[in-house]
């Protein structure tokens, strides 16, 4: 498709975003090292697309590493191929790093490399598609109108000229299904459908995305859900239903928080409940939060924001020190 007929599907392909993007791609041409980083605890999203950005520079003979704060879902590895994500600080002091690429997270501690970044001398560049996002880059390409962030860098690849080869495809569609919750939520649109569409016609495998990410559900996964939909509750005073899972949980099943994600997206089909919220406790003693919704009157990330965490409008996440009962007896005080 050429630019003219893109510009008219997408409807955002104006000056600015050309300018951001050809920036961008000015700067990876010429940079030496490049460590990207993707938000903390990982969602496909953020793996789709760190992992899309890693071919795309490594094929351009650029050294690059993948960095993350905390570990990543296994089930998220097959878009990485058997490329390593790393998560010792001691790359931040790699003196041949000249560009740090940021994607999918709103600002540095949600990265939780703010720590790490201070007085750095590298080009940090930001993608991102959160609402909630500071523009703390050198450089930024924030679109919150998009659908993922993996849709951005669709955008961004095909305003360069790079071509998007299958093992691209496959991690740029899963970002795009996650986010979108395989195109039943309110971040589906035109633009996304599109893009998805193109993935596919380059190579992206949707079989191996649902074989990985839908249809990878154990026997004790489900009833770790089960525990989780039987302590649902609602605040009326919020509209906001809720429920969450312990340490106990995990080890009575022998099961990781990572058996947990999906919960929180497939709790938007509960009918008359503006929002809600999964609290698990994690293996730190910290008490991680997921806020959905479906209404568009409706802007979870301002919940989130509120408990120092981020998001955009339909999805977004915290993580605060406490104890379940203690956490949640803040959230419902909030207005």
């Amino acid at each position: 498709m050429s630019k003219s007929n893109w510009k008219l599907v997408i409807g955002t392909w104006d000056f600015t975003f050309m300018h951001r993007a050809s920036a961008i791609h000015k700067q990876i041409l010429k940079a030496q090292k490049i460590l990207i980083v993707p938000h903390q605890n990982p969602d496909g999203d953020a793996i789709g697309s760190a992992a899309a950005f890693h071919e795309y520079v490594t094929g351009l003979g650029k050294a690059a590493i993948i960095f993350c704060a905390t570990p990543s879902n296994p089930s998220l590895s097959f878009m990485l191929r058997g490329t390593p994500i790393h998560s010792d600080p001691k790359h931040f002091s790699d003196k041949d790093i000249d560009t740090i690429v940021t994607v999918d997270g709103g600002d540095l501690k949600y990265l939780g490399i703010d720590k790490f970044v201070k007085d750095h001398p590298a080009t940090i560049i930001n993608i991102d598609h959160h609402a909630t996002n500071v523009h703390f880059g050198n450089l930024n390409l924030v679109i919150t109108t998009a659908a993922s962030t993996t849709e951005i860098l669709f955008r961004y690849f095909r305003h360069n000229g790079i071509r998007i080869n299958p093992k691209m495809a496959t991690a740029l569609l899963d970002g795009l299904t996650y986010d979108t919750n395989y195109f039943t939520n309110a971040a589906t649109s035109s633009t996304a459908l599109y893009a998805s569409g193109e993935l596919i016609l380059s190579g992206g495998n949707l079989e191996l995305i649902t074989k990985n990410t839908l249809k990878n559900k154990s026997i004790t996964m489900l009833k770790l859900w089960g525990k989780a939909f039987s302590r649902l509750q609602k605040d009326e005073r919020l509209d906001l239903t809720y429920t969450y899972l312990t340490q106990a949980d995990f080890k009575e099943l022998n099961v990781s928080e990572d058996d947990a994600s999906g919960i929180s997206n497939f709790l938007n089909v509960l009918e008359n409940a503006s929002a809600i919220l999964l609290l698990i406790e994690m293996a730190d003693n910290k008490i991680k939060g997921s806020f959905r919704t479906t209404r568009n009157d409706v802007d979870v990330s301002a919940l989130a924001k509120k408990l120092n965490g981020g998001g955009h409008k339909k999805a977004a996440g915290f993580t605060a020190d406490g104890t379940i009962e203690e956490v949640l007896k803040v959230i419902l005080t909030l207005s």
